[in-house]
């Protein structure tokens, strides 16, 4: 390498690009030379040699505003700016990794919300075919009533494990679920809810008879939530209780 370079030269010499040197020019980095007669800019081996460190140093991890004093800095000042930035790099490792045990746990999908026995409720319902919008119904009902009382949530959530093993109520359970979609003039709509009476009218709920410790989160459960209702869920529920 020899005489003057242009950026475009000096750039391709260290393996940067030119917006990168323009960048070095604006941070103060890199001494931004006065234009030649024909309105070039004109580069020095010096200039070169700058723009490698800065380079290499970037390229390191070294925040660009502690470049520019480790520039010229001595061997000794050198090797404990190194240090120092070999520990914050200990930190941000430990902290990605921190982040991706906590990515990990989300990949574990409703367990970071609700109870173990919640979520094998809710793994059940998925083997058994119940609708996504029915499953995160019941997940988004079961964190409110998770902390509107968490003894009762749990007789609760063990009353519904075991009525899981009935195959009538899994059979309730599935056409109702699939009832949500049908038109509110569905003929099997009157039977599914004589069905469902008839279910009920035979099994005692042991959960019925608990109070619930904090009514407003209570209420709040079963207020409406988007899709917990539908034309065919209504009609089904004024049959119920015709």
């Amino acid at each position: 390498m020899s005489g003057m370079l242009t950026i475009g030269q000096l750039a391709h010499y260290a393996g940067v690009t030119t917006k990168a040197i323009r960048h070095y020019h604006q941070r103060g980095l890199l001494t931004e030379p006065d234009r030649d007669s024909s309105g070039y800019r004109r580069y020095t081996a010096k200039d070169a040699i700058d723009l490698v460190k800065i380079r290499t140093l970037a390229r390191a991890g070294v925040p660009l505003a502690r470049i520019k004093d480790l520039l010229d800095a001595d061997a000794d000042t050198l090797t404990a700016a190194i240090a120092e930035l070999d520990h914050d790099l200990d930190d941000r490792i430990t902290q990605l990794r921190r982040t991706r045990e906590q990515l990990a746990e989300l990949r574990g999908g409703d367990r970071l919300f609700v109870s173990p026995e919640v979520a094998d409720y809710l793994d059940e319902l998925r083997r058994l075919g119940v609708s996504e919008r029915q499953r995160n119904l019941e997940r988004d009902g079961w964190i409110l009533m998770q902390t509107a009382s968490p003894d009762d949530a749990a007789v609760w959530i063990a009353e519904k494990r075991e009525l899981l093993g009935d195959p009538e109520f899994r059979a309730l359970y599935l056409d109702h679920d699939a009832a949500y979609d049908w038109p509110p003039d569905d003929p099997r709509l009157p039977a599914l809810a004589d069905r469902t009476r008839g279910w009920y009218a035979r099994h005692h709920s042991r959960s019925e008879t608990r109070p619930v410790h904090n009514e407003a989160i209570a209420r709040l459960a079963e207020q409406s939530q988007p899709g917990a209702s539908s034309p065919a869920w209504d009609r089904l529920a004024r049959l119920m209780q015709g």
